[in-house]
């Protein structure tokens, strides 16, 4: 097991290993294997880029995300013109069901609404407002409507879970109730357990996935 010092450190190293991310203002600090990361940033995206970053640390167990989103001048927009751009993107990357959400900004943050019948259309969604210029952040409170059986849903993430070369299917426990999703067991790392409830809630009419595997290096 890493030390906090070497947890720290290892998330800096990442941090400058890392291209596209400018860290130059983000605080790092660690406890007991729980990242903390404090100070600001000029783009949403390094806010999300250093909190992967931190994820991709082996013997990371939890990030705790404090980063401000501090635009300068010049990438600062009216909350409307926010708006339209957002709905313009969501028209881009999902023609058929963009008119399911609901695009609401107030001071640069965006609030995603409505209600989509896949889990991957509620991530699309999310993923192209994050590039809108001018957005400082996005909540995405999006719902999938249930479509399978809980036996049904369980056996398509567990047979999906044997396909993934980075997940070990043996470790992994799936619950499920209508359209919600319990994980349970241990994996190897911070990365493998996001990957698990990635695939879970690929599944078709997933609502909420309860991730409760640990994190074992």
């Amino acid at each position: 097991m890493k030390s906090d010092e070497e947890l720290e450190r290892d998330v800096r190293d990442e941090f400058k290993w890392d291209p596209v991310l400018d860290a130059d203002d983000i605080a790092v600090s660690v406890k007991n294997g729980v990242v903390t990361l404090a100070g600001f940033v000029k783009r949403y995206s390094d806010r999300l880029e250093a909190e992967a970053a931190a994820k991709r640390v082996a013997g990371v167990i939890a990030v705790a995300n404090d980063i401000e989103v501090r635009l300068p001048a010049i990438d600062q927009r009216p909350d409307p013109d926010i708006a339209r751009d957002a709905v313009a993107a969501l028209k881009t990357e999902l023609p058929i069901s963009y008119d399911r959400i609901k695009v609401i900004v107030k001071d640069g943050w965006v609030t995603l609404e409505g209600a989509v019948e896949w889990q991957y259309q509620k991530t699309t969604a999310e993923n192209c407002v994050r590039k809108v210029k001018g957005v400082k952040g996005v909540t995405n409170v999006v719902t999938v409507k249930p479509k399978v059986q809980p036996s049904e849903l369980k056996r398509k993430i567990m047979e999906a879970f044997k396909r993934n070369a980075e997940v070990d299917a043996n470790r992994i426990t799936v619950e499920a109730n209508g359209s919600e999703v319990i994980l349970k067991g241990t994996v190897r790392s911070w990365i493998e357990r996001e990957e698990a409830e990635r695939v879970a809630w690929s599944a078709p009419g997933i609502t909420r996935v309860e991730d409760r595997i640990v994190v074992s290096p």
